[in-house]
């Protein structure tokens, strides 16, 4: 545990003024700018981050609770760099599994293609199974049922970025070749590290 002071109340609320007086700023830049580029909305929306950022910060210390706001760019290095209006946007999603009985992901394989050798044990039996479900369930419903297929889950990541409109089958030779963090708009990470943090350190 920190041995650092904690903050307090009249803090929290001394952020939550500040998130507000960033937000006037912000929109008196934005019903007053001349031009797509004006340094002045730049200004007020990094000023409006850096206030809505230490609110949540401290509102989760001191109360245990954060705002429904992503401050766009905030988990990627330097920020985000995309259009302000994107004309189309990219969801890339990682989740992990533990194959933990691999008896039971062949199992329930088994029941959906009878072409799968019975009680198969190769490496290639379970690689096999893995696409048999795959194929069968969408990935949401594999997540809520990953122990009756005999996964454990791990971390997971969802990521929500800025894109260019793309022809049919442009990207798909190399799906994830360009997921650039200063395009990132919002993600969404799960992890059992976030279970065990003390939110006094």
């Amino acid at each position: 545990m920190s041995d650092a002071a904690q903050p307090t109340i009249a803090e929290v609320r001394a952020a939550a003024e500040a998130v507000k007086a960033a937000i006037d700023r912000h929109l008196e830049a934005v019903s007053s700018h001349s031009a797509a580029d004006d340094p002045a909305v730049f200004t007020a929306y990094e000023q409006l981050a850096t206030a809505a950022i230490a609110y949540d910060q401290l509102l989760y210390e001191v109360y245990d609770e954060v705002t429904p706001f992503e401050v766009p760019g905030d988990e990627g290095p330097g920020g985000y760099h995309g259009p302000e209006q994107p004309e189309a946007i990219s969801v890339l999603i990682r989740r992990d599994y533990h194959v933990v009985d691999p008896k039971r992901l062949r199992a329930q394989a088994e029941r959906l293609d009878d072409s799968l050798t019975p009680g198969g044990g190769g490496a290639g039996e379970v690689n096999a199974a893995i696409g048999v479900l795959f194929g069968e369930y969408e990935p949401d419903e594999i997540a809520a049922r990953s122990e009756e297929f005999g996964l454990e889950e791990g971390d997971s990541t969802l990521w929500v970025a800025a894109a260019e409109p793309t022809e049919p089958g442009e990207w798909l030779p190399e799906p994830f070749e360009h997921a650039d963090p200063q395009l990132l708009i919002c993600r969404f990470d799960v992890s059992e590290v976030y279970d065990d943090e003390d939110p006094d350190d």
